[in-house]
């Protein structure tokens, strides 16, 4: 682990990621392809280097949200169908001709960039149309307009529309039955005119599991594969991928009324033991967790003390004796021997799972497991 260069890492099992994919292809069914959404670096946990696992796993797309996403995964894997969810301004769409990424759009002007492209590159781009139902974000607005605007597409003679799809708010179920209802209506008349698409979906993690009507033929699961729940199913179950991880670099005992960090918003109420730990905010960890978030010592919770720094925080070892420096500590577990899952902390942070994965910065070396033994390190800053 000398390629760590420090002791704060965020620990990836990859042995996880492959169990959650397969048990979304199970969940899933024959006859629905699987986007497995990479954006934001593989939530947290690095995009280039679970993609493989993903893909050899039941993965049928790889899709990401920005131009730049695509293009570092490009450059890794040449073969992988990689979707931009996103939109890509006019003047980098020859970036995703060269790179034959499937590019999304809703403008018949984007269609015809991409024809024009296509023929000076003699290629034939591919594309997923977006179809607003309500989301009220990216998308063609739910009308006959729209969907008299994307049957010319086709018309166009070197272009592929391979998918469309839409995206769910999640505010409820009746809402939801709206949007796709509006969807499936809105394929069918362009479909009645002769035209077909390969793929059509509006399902993200939540919905492919709650809404099994929804799936169609492609689902887009995300947190899911990283092992996080927001789904209501109790009977599907995944694996917690993530584990945040540091050690013990200072401890000092602190006497009665004696202050900790910035401010002293935290004093000592009596002689206690305060551990100082290498990881802040600028690792991604929520700096409002101050007086509530804690870690795990030897199986024992450290409640976080004091504001939380940029690059340390501190925890109260008082009822933790036998810690001692370079004693390994676990930020984010996955829930048991008190540990705080990525559930738990997101609830304490007052926020969703996905954000505190992602805000893991890259500064945080990420250490890769598989068949249960180290696989790969990588810090992205040498």
């Amino acid at each position: 682990m000398d390629s760590l260069l420090r002791d704060t890492y965020a620990e990836i099992n990859l042995d996880n990621i492959a169990y959650n994919m397969r048990k979304i292809k199970e969940v899933a069914g024959e006859g629905v392809a699987v986007a497995a959404v990479v954006k934001a670096d593989g939530y947290g946990h690095g995009a280039v280097n679970i993609a493989e696992t993903i893909m050899e796993n039941g993965g049928d797309y790889l899709a990401v949200a920005t131009l730049s996403e695509a293009l570092e995964l490009r450059r890794h894997y040449m073969s992988y169908d990689i979707l931009i969810m996103g939109y890509t301004p006019d003047e980098y769409l020859k970036h995703v001709v060269e790179n034959n990424i499937t590019q999304t759009i809703f403008s018949i002007r984007q269609a015809r960039l991409l024809n024009e492209l296509g023929e000076a590159y003699s290629v034939i781009p591919k594309v997923h149309i977006k179809y607003d139902t309500g989301f009220n974000r990216l998308g063609y607005k739910d009308s006959p307009e729209s969907t008299d605007e994307i049957y010319k597409i086709f018309s166009l003679s070197n272009i592929e529309v391979e998918g469309i799809f839409s995206h769910l708010a999640l505010a409820g179920q009746e809402e939801d039955d709206i949007q796709y209802n509006k969807f499936v209506d809105a394929v069918n008349r362009i479909e009645e005119k002769g035209i077909s698409f390969k793929y059509k979906h509006i399902c993200d993690s939540i919905s492919a599991i709650d809404y099994p009507q929804y799936r169609l033929n492609m689902i887009r699961p995300g947190a899911i594969i990283y092992g996080l729940k927001s789904y209501h199913d109790d009977l599907v179950v995944f694996k917690q991928a993530m584990t945040f991880k540091t050690k013990i670099y200072h401890i000092k005992t602190l006497e009665k009324g004696e202050g900790v960090s910035y401010d002293y918003l935290w004093k000592a109420d009596k002689k206690c033991i305060v551990g100082t730990l290498p990881f802040g905010y600028a690792d991604g960890y929520p700096r409002n967790l101050r007086d509530k978030g804690y870690v795990t010592i030897h199986g024992k919770k450290a409640p976080i003390i004091g504001v939380i720094c940029m690059d340390q925080c501190m925890v109260d070892l008082t009822d933790i004796p036998e810690a001692r420096v370079g004693d390994e500590v676990v930020i984010y577990g996955d829930g048991t021997g008190n540990t705080a899952d990525i559930h738990e902390i997101s609830q304490l942070a007052g926020t969703n799972k996905n954000e505190i994965v992602c805000r893991i910065t890259r500064r945080t070396p990420r250490v890769y497991i598989k068949n249960g033994k180290i696989y790969k390190i990588i810090n992205y800053l040498l």
